[in-house]
């Protein structure tokens, strides 16, 4: 505690930022890299940087996993999931940007304070199902859940995490079922140790159950040194239940446990049993609340500096899709991409300095006929004789952002309008302003 308190005193002296988050002390430490503390300093929100290197997942030829994890964490959205927020990137790391959870992982809490009261672990367990119940019918399997993986806020309610092996609907073959063994040892279910094809469902049921008999026993249901003695129990199934439990606990475990997939109780058979559903208070979620909505604008990879005292208003913010990929070898761009074939963006190059590029981009739209009007660094283009959509005027808005002193990205995006003005406005600008094009979007505009 001291050395982090000490940490949190050096980084505020330092003042390093992220963005427009203020980093602070260390919350934890993974294979890829740091999570830190971090405060967006326009809204005063606390939130948790998971700081990923990319060298590091690299080497270990994992980049999968993180795109996976991005790709899946901007799908759910619900109180016992861990909330991704934004993902950031800078030239050598990614940041994703998450929900901030102090209670530390339920793992710690068995640790130190052994099994929880049957009541206590209920509501847990209910929790938890609520979850995974919600994943499921988003097509998303989680296939690594474990205590580690299940985090306490300050009010002991849990929050999911770490979906880097989670499986979504693509990952299934023709025969309907997943192949890939992945999972914790301790954890994993018996069919997944087959290798002849398992059911995601079942197998993250048998994860929850395994996880359900340490809260309320304190240790595993299944346990040795040697994995191969270790496999043998798992496919055998039949767990030391202790009679000191409820029978709808001891009957709850059992039907989690079965090392047959196929009569395994389902999400459905644990949420209508009595034992689940005594105290049950379902969880409320809004799965179309805007604050989070995801898309590439309030949900985007940006590339970002990373800087020592200067503070948030530092112009180091760029919006990079394309860039990223270009720069390193790590292309997420494809996550955030809307499908909504209305709205087109393109993007150039230009050696030209930000201030004189929207100079120049005014001069030209202005002598072509269109109203500009500045806001936040950008400009909004519009057709003066087209008010509405319906109207048939094009609106445009035009963004420069810095990627170093000798070069930035210029980034004009349709709101509405004729495709072919479009495609002539985009043209007359990026012969006055432009260094290169990109092709691509300049096809997809048309």
């Amino acid at each position: 505690m001291v050395r982090n308190r000490e940490e949190t005193a050096a980084a505020a002296k330092k003042g390093m930022w992220l963005g427009k988050y203020e980093l602070g002390r260390t919350l934890g430490e993974g294979n890829f890299g740091k999570v830190k503390f971090a405060r967006d300093t326009v809204s005063g929100d606390s939130f948790a940087i998971k700081i990923i290197d990319k060298s590091r997942i690299a080497h270990l030829n994992v980049s999968f996993q993180i795109k996976r994890e991005i790709r899946t964490l901007k799908l759910l959205k619900h109180p016992n999931i861990v909330r991704l927020y934004e993902v950031l990137a800078s030239k050598t790391k990614i940041y994703m940007v998450l929900e901030c959870i102090t209670g530390g992982e339920l793992f710690d809490r068995i640790v130190s304070k052994g099994k929880l009261p049957e009541t206590e672990g209920r509501k847990m367990f209910q929790q938890l199902i609520d979850g995974i119940s919600y994943c499921h019918s988003k097509g998303v399997f989680h296939r690594d859940l474990k205590l580690e993986n299940v985090l306490l806020d300050t009010k002991g309610n849990i929050k999911i995490t770490d979906f880097g092996l989670s499986a979504l609907p693509q990952h299934f073959r023709d025969d309907g079922l997943l192949h890939t063994t992945c999972g914790s040892p301790n954890y994993v279910a018996p069919e997944v140790l087959a290798n002849r094809g398992y059911d995601g469902a079942a197998s993250d049921i048998w994860s929850c159950g395994v996880i359900l008999y340490v809260i309320l026993t304190g240790c595993l249901p299944f346990d040795d040194r040697n994995l191969a003695v270790l496999y043998q129990k798992i496919c055998k199934g039949d767990p030391p239940i202790p009679k000191w439990l409820s029978p709808g606990a001891r009957t709850m475990i059992k039907r989690m446990l079965d090392p047959n997939p196929v009569k395994r109780i389902t999400i459905t058979g644990i949420k209508s049993s009595e034992w689940f559903q005594h105290a049950y208070t379902p969880s409320n979620y809004d799965d179309d609340d805007e604050d989070v909505h995801i898309d590439d604008e309030d949900f985007s990879i940006q590339e970002v500096g990373f800087e020592e005292g200067k503070g948030p208003d530092s112009p180091t913010v760029i919006n990079a899709f394309q860039l990223i990929g270009m720069s390193s070898f790590l292309d997420l761009s494809g996550f955030f991409e809307k499908e909504d074939v209305s709205e087109r963006k393109v993007r150039f190059t230009s050696d030209s300095c930000g201030k004189d590029l929207l100079e120049k981009i005014e001069r030209t739209v202005e002598e072509m006929g269109y109203r500009v009007q500045k806001k936040h660094g950008k400009l909004k283009v519009t057709e003066e004789r087209g008010q509405t959509v319906e109207g048939g005027g094009l609106s445009v808005t035009a963004e420069v952002m810095e990627i170093s002193a000798s070069l930035n990205v210029v980034e004009l995006r349709k709101v509405h309008g004729d495709s072919s003005l479009y495609r002539q406005l985009y043209e007359r600008v990026v012969d006055e302003v432009g260094t290169h094009a990109n092709s691509k979007a300049l096809a997809k505009a048309s």
